[in-house]
């Protein structure tokens, strides 16, 4: 059927373990999905401030076109930094694109009560910058966290280790939540920008007490529009 085509997922090149929540894990989704592994390109690569631009833009360009051949109806990424080459990908592929969480913010946003903001929830504070922002129109002055730079996440996800704590990155996942709220009390929903945190989004829902989206919430949206009856 139509409407059980699945979506294409573009893959960095990685070893660390995908759990079911993560983007890496096909029982995430409740249709099917389609990997692409971008072979050399890992978190290194795409987790940067100031990324090799051609190269990454030519390994995507590449692969999607893969994916748009295996029958995939619309292409996604593995991380949400790479929402930086969302139009440049979106100009090469045959098939529609929505490269990162990061896209959610200008939605969400304006879904709000006055007064109130989106937060974001990053990989790296340190090299979420505006022009991440800018690439999904959302503020510049969207207030942003980071998960601590040498805690258990950075260890796996970020250095590309073997070894999943999901405790303690469940645990470094709340306390970036409230460093958020200590510094930008008005914000009143958050989106997780990296495709690892959705195992941890229910327990930041708790935690927080506001509406939390993940990039599993924009590939729901995303696949539902491209379905063909």
């Amino acid at each position: 059927m139509a409407a059980d085509r699945p979506l294409g997922i573009l893959m960095l090149d990685t070893r660390f373990p995908r759990i079911v929540g993560d983007i890496g894990n096909a029982q995430t989704f409740p249709f099917p999905v389609i990997y692409q592994k971008l072979e050399g390109l890992g978190p290194g690569d795409a987790v940067s401030a100031s990324p090799d631009r051609p190269r990454i833009r030519a390994v995507l360009a590449a692969n999607a076109k893969a994916l748009a051949e295996k029958g995939a109806i619309g292409i996604s990424t593995s991380c949400g930094f790479l929402a930086l080459f969302q139009q440049a990908l979106s100009m090469v592929s045959p098939v529609p694109v929505a490269t990162s969480a990061l896209m959610l913010v200008p939605l969400i946003a304006r879904t709000l009560p006055g007064g109130r903001r989106v937060g974001v929830i990053t990989a790296s504070r340190e090299n979420l910058t505006a022009a991440h922002l800018a690439a999904v129109d959302a503020s510049r002055d969207t207030p942003v966290e980071g998960m601590p730079p040498n805690g258990s996440f950075a260890r796996t996800f970020l250095a590309n280790g073997t070894e999943l704590d999901r405790d303690e990155v469940e645990r470094e996942t709340l306390l970036a939540g409230r460093r958020l709220m200590a510094r930008h009390p008005d914000v009143g929903a958050v989106v997780l920008e990296c495709t690892n945190l959705p195992p941890y989004a229910p327990a930041l829902r708790r935690d927080l007490g506001l509406p939390v989206y993940d990039v599993t919430d924009l590939l729901r949206l995303f696949h539902a529009g491209l379905k063909r009856d």
